[in-house]
């Protein structure tokens, strides 16, 4: 089967999926959505907390809603707009070919083929395989990443844990810590291997210490104990590199662990297109319109940059489909954005010369640390953008917005810097 061809496709329904096809399609573009599961929303789906603005103009409570109700809002303005829709659709492969793409998907109607002027990769992240983690011991069952055990509770309704363990302190991981507690679930103890919970402190309060969850820093999870199903866990304290320090540690009697370390981006299609990677972010090189080395791909959202939050990755799904619909086909000139020490990674890493008048959005993490320090977007030895910041952690994802008026040249000199 072979489908005409499409303006844009998007392959990832997530939370930048769905407001770069919200936005590409308000353009005007044609838009076909590609996603594998059996609705669209991807990790919205498992957060049921009412931590998300609505589209409402009131101040109340009501105006913050879940996960799936978000999801739902932005599908129906999708349906609306136009938007095409392929559920339970892998991509298995995607060819550039004279300036355009041809993309092979599978799905239970069988293999069809799609021609698309460009493509959004939209396809989110993934937490880091359990076995990465270098812990030891069988492998009883019991031992879950956050996101599946989010997966169990919040779209199967089942209840994973009676006793449980938590390594790690990102969001996922506090509010998973809260909802097992919600779920009658006792919660033996949040362990973060560093020095200070990766979470914000506002995360922590909300879903720890509201609920008297214990959380020791400096301390990870070394082994396993269990035939069938988890019966313990090992617990060492760890150094200043969050390494264990042997003889310092014992064993803590659970039936579950939970595992909630690092999150990596899924860029397995860029790199079959043989796209410029970051070796900072791990993800595809790209400038301030989210397009990637290859003419016409886009990434957008926790594909390109793991964030802390989804209004930053709905920002960024926004920007990348309004320019993903307004792109044309033109030599590219990139100039490079230089980041001073201080940035642990940013986004974008070039400028695309042709396109530099207007609107530039960086996102970026710092390395440490930080009380109220300015962040500069510096434009040919002039700060075009400066932002203060009362706070810094390097946990988070911060972005400024700075308006270009002249147009930039191969000799431009780009550079972010903390003031």
């Amino acid at each position: 089967m072979v489908m005409s061809r499409i303006n844009i496709v998007i392959i990832g329904s997530g939370a930048a999926g769905l407001a770069a096809a919200a936005a590409a399609s308000d353009d005007g573009a044609s838009v076909l959505l590609v996603e594998r599961e059996t609705r669209l929303g991807g990790r919205l789906n498992q957060i049921v907390d009412c931590c998300f603005d609505s589209d409402s103009d009131n101040d109340d409570d009501l105006s913050r809603i879940s996960g799936p109700e978000l999801a739902f809002a932005r599908t129906s303005v999708l349906r609306d707009n136009g938007v095409a829709i392929l559920l339970q659709t892998h991509v298995l492969s995607i060819t550039s070919v004279g300036g355009t793409f041809q993309l092979t998907l599978s799905n239970r109607h069988g293999i069809m083929t799609v021609d698309a002027e460009k493509v959004i990769l939209a396809t989110g992240s993934y937490e880091q395989p359990p076995r990465q983690l270098g812990i030891h011991g069988t492998r009883p069952s019991g031992v879950f990443t956050a996101g599946a055990a989010q997966h169990y509770i919040n779209v199967f309704g089942q209840l994973p844990a009676q006793n449980a363990v938590i390594l790690g302190s990102g969001n996922i991981s506090l509010n998973l810590a809260r909802r097992l507690s919600l779920e009658g679930a006792t919660v033996l103890g949040v362990y973060e291997p560093l020095s200070e919970p990766q979470a914000s402190l506002q995360t922590v309060a909300e879903c720890l210490n509201d609920f008297e969850i214990p959380l020791h820093l400096n301390h990870t999870v070394t082994r396993v104990f269990g035939s069938e199903r988890l019966r313990a866990v090992e617990v060492f304290r760890t150094n200043k590199n969050g390494d264990p320090i042997y003889g310092t540690g014992g064993a803590v009697k659970c039936d579950s662990l939970f595992l909630s370390l690092n999150l990596v981006s899924d860029t397995d299609l860029a790199e079959s297109l043989g796209v410029k990677m970051c070796p900072t972010t791990h993800a595809p090189i790209c400038d301030q319109n989210g397009m990637t080395s290859l003419d016409g791909l886009f990434i957008c959202g926790s594909a390109a940059f793991i964030s802390t939050t989804s209004s930053l990755v709905s920002k960024h799904g926004s920007l990348v489909g309004l320019s993903a619909a307004r792109h044309f086909p033109h030599d590219r000139t990139a100039v490079k954005i230089n980041g001073s020490k201080n940035f642990l990674t940013f986004l974008p890493q070039c400028v695309d010369i042709q396109n530099s008048s207007g609107e530039i959005t960086v996102f970026f993490r710092v390395d440490t640390h930080y009380n109220d320090r300015t962040v500069c977007l510096n434009v040919n030895s002039i700060d075009v953008c400066t932002e203060a910041f009362a706070r810094l952690r390097p946990q988070e994802t911060y972005s400024i917005t700075a308006s270009i008026t002249s147009e930039l040249t191969a000799e431009s000199k780009v550079a972010l810097r903390l003031a």
